[in-house]
């Protein structure tokens, strides 16, 4: 027991620290080759003028670089790396209990999550290599929503073919056999998750978000005996500390698309593989919600004259358009995610 506490603490400690450690190099760098947005949006994605969105998002006098999520998952990326060189150097050894690489439970979600922060980091370099006009740049939505529907099917297929897994647990009924129909709950769950990581858009939202989301999964797979998951997804929350250590206002750097296409696909992965993934609605409500408030803005803009719901979306920024400073939104999301996580984890526990 007192093993298992260590192998998920130590290596989380690790991955914040080597997060620190390698900021300065990646600051220097994004810094160096002007890595951030080179203009600002001016029209939304219907193609309307972005006036609001425009001033909350003045990317050409910020200057504030994306590739941020480059410290959390090259920390992640790191530290497994570091602690199975060391089980594999000293095998009798005390190092060799912390490794927490095994194909059972994490190969997988390590594999999800470097390949959506390879797919995401081109997209951040296109984009800062842009001027574009509408929302983003970089990568059209079809093509990035293309590459997390194939890494999906990609992973819904291993569940399947590779695991066996056919069943859904529903928190106080029990398991539910879906068969075949397991595999398009798998995509629509990561295409749905992935979709939240627009809630990247005020310093230290989504670092202090997913942390709280990741710790929660973290003590689901603790409690189920999934030591290695459990490891896995708290070194997240550790390399997660260290961005947020340089994400909180004045942010150094963004999380961007090489961060949330990581962590949103490696989320999803984690959340099967728990078999909490029903709980993932409540434990990651406010990505839900933050990708609900799109879909709703852009539905009502079109089917209902133009009218909209919110004053701008995503919901964060509709906050801001409201008159709540920055740092409000953050510090009230952060609270709502913590409760949350707290709420889906003790149903994913006791149901």
């Amino acid at each position: 027991m007192l093993i298992d506490v260590v192998k998920i603490l130590l290596p989380t400690a690790t991955a914040f620290f080597v997060g620190i450690a390698i900021t300065p190099f990646l600051t220097d760098f994004l810094y160096h080759h002007k890595m951030w947005k080179k203009s600002s949006v001016k029209l939304t994605m219907d193609g309307r003028e972005a006036t609001i969105s425009g001033k909350l998002h003045n990317d050409e006098e910020r200057k504030t670089p994306r590739m941020g999520g480059v410290v959390v998952w090259g920390s992640v990326f790191i530290t497994a790396f570091l602690f199975f060189i060391l089980a594999a150097i000293f095998p009798d050894s005390f190092f060799a209990k912390l490794s927490f690489l095994s194909r059972e439970q994490t190969w997988l979600p390590l594999f999800t999550l470097i390949a959506g922060a390879l797919f995401g980091l081109i997209d951040d370099y296109l984009v800062c290599r842009e001027s574009g006009t509408y929302a983003g740049g970089g990568l059209s939505l079809r093509v990035r929503l293309a590459f997390v529907f194939f890494l999906a099917t990609a992973g819904a297929w291993w569940f399947y073919v590779k695991l066996g897994m056919d069943i859904v647990h529903v928190p106080f009924v029990g398991d539910v056999y879906l068969g075949v129909w397991f595999i398009p709950l798998f995509i629509i769950f990561m295409i749905g998750i992935y979709s939240g990581g627009i809630i990247d858009g005020v310093d230290g939202l989504s670092g202090g978000v997913f942390a709280s989301i990741f710790t929660a999964y973290a003590v689901i797979a603790f409690a189920q005996g999934q030591i290695d998951l459990a490891a896995f997804s708290s070194v997240l929350v550790g390399g997660l500390l260290a961005f947020l250590w340089f994400n909180i206002p004045p942010a150094r750097f963004f999380n961007s698309e090489t961060g949330t296409m990581a962590l949103t696909t490696a989320l999803t992965v984690v959340a099967f593989l728990t078999k909490a993934v029903l709980v993932l609605p409540i434990i990651a409500f406010i990505l839900i919600a933050t990708s609900a408030s799109s879909l709703i803005q852009i539905l009502s803009k079109r089917y209902r004259g133009g009218k909209k719901v919110f004053l701008v979306a995503p919901l964060h920024n509709h906050f801001q358009a409201l008159g709540w400073p920055p740092y409000k939104v953050t510090m009230r999301y952060w609270v709502i995610s913590v409760v949350l996580a707290l709420v889906g984890t003790i149903i994913a526990l006791v149901g």
